[in-house]
C-alpha cells in the first residue's frame, strides 16, 4: 500500500503542557487517530536495541537522534495501517512529539501533509514542572520525576523543537493557552480545529 502524505494535525508545546492529554481526547473522536511519539518508544522491548538506545537518550532529558525517531515512525504507522488500526483515508493523524527539530520537519515531509499547528502555551515553567512530577508519580515514570532532568528537557524543546514552528506557514499555526482545566483547554483546541478540518474536507 502506498500512500504519498498522511492528513495531520501536529501538537507542538513543552513538555508537560498536556499534549498527550488532549491528544487522547481528540484521539477519541472518530475520524482523528492521535499518535504519541513517547508512547511509541515507551513501548519498545527495553531489552532491544533501539529501546537501550532510547533510555541513553531520555534518561539524561536529551532527544532521541532523528534519523532513528524518523525511520521508527515510519514502520510504526506502517504496522498501524496493516493491522487496520488507522485508515489515512478517512483518518486524520493528530501527531504529538514528532517532528520535535527542524531536521525531523525536513525528513518527515514527504510522509506528512500538516494541514493545522495546535500550538500548546504556557509561560508558566513551574507549574509545568509540577505537572511532570505529578504525572512521574501516578504513571510510574522516572524519566519524569527527576526535576534537573525535567528543566533540562525545556532546555532541549526551547532550542530544538520551538524552531520547528517556523517551518510551517503562520496560517495555519494557533496558539492555544494550556492553563486551566483539561475541559476548558479541549474546547479552546475544538473551536481551531473543527473550522480548520472542515475547511480541509473542501478544499
Amino acid at each position: 500500500m502506498k500512500q504519498t502524505s498522511y492528513p495531520s494535525i501536529l501538537l507542538i508545546g513543552p513538555p508537560g503542557v498536556g499534549k498527550g492529554t488532549q491528544g487522547k481526547m481528540l484521539g477519541s473522536i472518530p475520524g482523528f487517530f492521535h499518535l504519541a511519539t513517547g508512547d511509541m518508544f515507551r513501548s519498545l522491548d527495553k531489552e532491544s536495541e533501539i529501546g537501550l538506545e532510547f533510555t541513553r537518550y531520555s534518561s539524561q532529558g536529551l532527544l532521541v537522534p532523528d534519523f532513528l525517531t524518523v525511520r521508527l515512525w515510519k514502520q510504526h504507522v506502517e504496522q498501524l495501517i496493516s493491522r487496520e488500526l488507522y485508515n489515512p483515508d478517512i483518518d486524520i493523524l493528530l501527531l504529538d512529539g514528532i517532528p520535535r527539530s527542524k531536521p525531523q520537519a525536513e525528513s518527515m515531509q514527504e510522509y506528512i501533509d500538516p494541514f493545522m499547528i495546535i500550538h500548546l502555551v504556557c509561560e508558566d515553567i513551574d507549574e509545568m514542572v509540577s505537572r511532570m512530577q505529578k504525572r512521574a508519580t501516578e504513571q510510574g515514570r522516572p524519566d519524569d520525576a527527576d526535576e534537573s532532568v525535567i528543566r533540562k528537557r525545556f532546555e532541549v524543546y526551547k532550542e530544538q523543537t520551538a524552531p520547528v514552528l517556523a517551518c510551517y506557514d503562520e496560517d495555519i499555526i494557533s496558539n492555544i493557552d494550556a492553563l486551566g482545566t483539561q475541559a476548558e483547554v479541549l474546547l479552546r483546541i475544538l473551536s481551531e480545529v473543527v473550522p480548520a478540518v472542515q475547511a480541509k474536507k473542501d478544499s
